[in-house]
């Protein structure tokens, strides 16, 4: 019986198909996979300790560098914990603003992921029809704060101005053409049989091993685990709103992909009760300018569109953090690389990856 050799493959770095500057050491048996090694580090900017050096306003616009897709869940992430350490009270009317935001923004982000899932298949028209739509939420982030991936909206206290009535006119337009928007997807993609044949009973990852690897966001539930902070922790009056949470059966690429649409469609009806129950009121806190938190530590965690996003500070009194840390999903998830690609082919090891759809922003930090 003929013996082969294995050897390694490196994949990256380069950001097509790898989805940023990621190095994966693929170990192949001819074209089957014994082995996928991510190799991290190559955008390592030390975010973390540049924020050690500034204050805590001057630290915002930081973290929307990190998952820079997902910006205003960012933002939001790190003023929650700011909020939680000095004791600020933030106006209702701000909490449901940062929810529309934070809503908006896990589309926008999921855009991205049909997008770079479907081109990574050879679809380059899910790429067109996926960014073609995320234009429309970008539009709308550049009418609410004059930016459209690097928003530094939400601040400490509240946002950063009121929401005009224009914003929540085209938000509305845009709710009402979603269920036409996932139909298209529908059509377009789930019902395509290589789709399909390359997506279900593929890189499955059980719900133990899910918990095992910690995981979070999209990626546990689709293994079945019914875990969402939004619901747990009931941030920024989550508890107001009506919202199911998608999950998955198997635990395989097709129910990673399926989690993400049903989610845009949950976020869309937050969004909607989110308008239809707009208090009135300020839009900000009163918040010094000289902000000086009491000594002590916090943390929060917020359900980023890749799962849990958590910030843990430590201040000496002073207007600067004395010390940071960010527990980034992206970067717990893509430790279940190497069991998802085991037994797989070559050609699947991209269709895994998607599927994680990690950030490397906020992979390395």
């Amino acid at each position: 019986m003929a013996q082969t050799e294995k050897f390694v493959l490196n994949m990256g770095p380069q950001h097509p198909s790898t989805h940023g500057v990621l190095q994966v050491q693929v170990e192949l048996d001819g074209e089957n996979i014994a082995g996928a090694k991510p190799v991290m580090g190559y955008l390592h900017r030390g975010i973390e300790k540049l924020m050690e050096s500034k204050t805590y306003a001057q630290c915002v616009p930081l973290t929307d560098k990190l998952d820079y897709v997902s910006a205003m869940n960012n933002n939001l992430g790190f003023c929650l914990a700011v909020e939680k350490l000095a004791g600020i009270e933030v106006p209702e009317r701000a909490q449901f603003i940062r929810v529309i935001c934070a809503e908006l923004n896990r589309i926008a982000s999921h855009h991205v992921f049909i997008g770079s899932l479907t081109n990574d298949l050879g679809s380059a028209t899910g790429m067109i029809y996926a960014f073609r739509d995320r234009e429309k939420i970008l539009d709308l982030f550049n009418i609410i704060c004059g930016a459209r991936m690097s928003c530094h909206y939400p601040r400490i206290g509240g946002v950063a101005a009121d929401a005009q009535e224009e914003f929540f006119k085209l938000t509305q337009e845009f709710i009402d053409y979603v269920p036409q928007m996932l139909d298209e997807y529908d059509k377009l993609f789930a019902g395509n049989e290589i789709f399909q044949a390359r997506m279900k009973n593929t890189s499955i990852i059980s719900r133990k091993d899910a918990l095992r690897f910690g995981m979070s966001g999209p990626n546990l539930r689709a293994s079945g685990v019914e875990y969402d902070i939004r619901k747990i922790d009931k941030y920024s009056s989550y508890d107001k709103f009506d919202f199911d949470i998608p999950v998955g059966t198997t635990g395989d690429n097709w129910d990673r992909y399926m989690v993400r649409i049903n989610e845009i469609k949950e976020s869309a009806k937050i969004i909607q009760q989110a308008m239809d129950n707009m208090p009135d009121g300020p839009f900000m806190a009163k918040v010094p300018k000289m902000f000086k938190p009491p000594k002590g530590e916090a943390y929060h965690r917020v359900e980023n569109t890749r799962g849990e996003l958590g910030f843990y500070i430590v201040s000496d009194g002073t207007t600067k953090p004395y010390r940071v840390h960010i527990r980034r999903p992206s970067f717990i998830n893509l430790q279940a690389l190497d069991h998802m690609c085991k037994g797989m082919l070559l050609a699947d090891a991209v269709t895994a990856f998607a599927t994680i759809d990690p950030l490397m922003g906020e992979v390395d930090c």
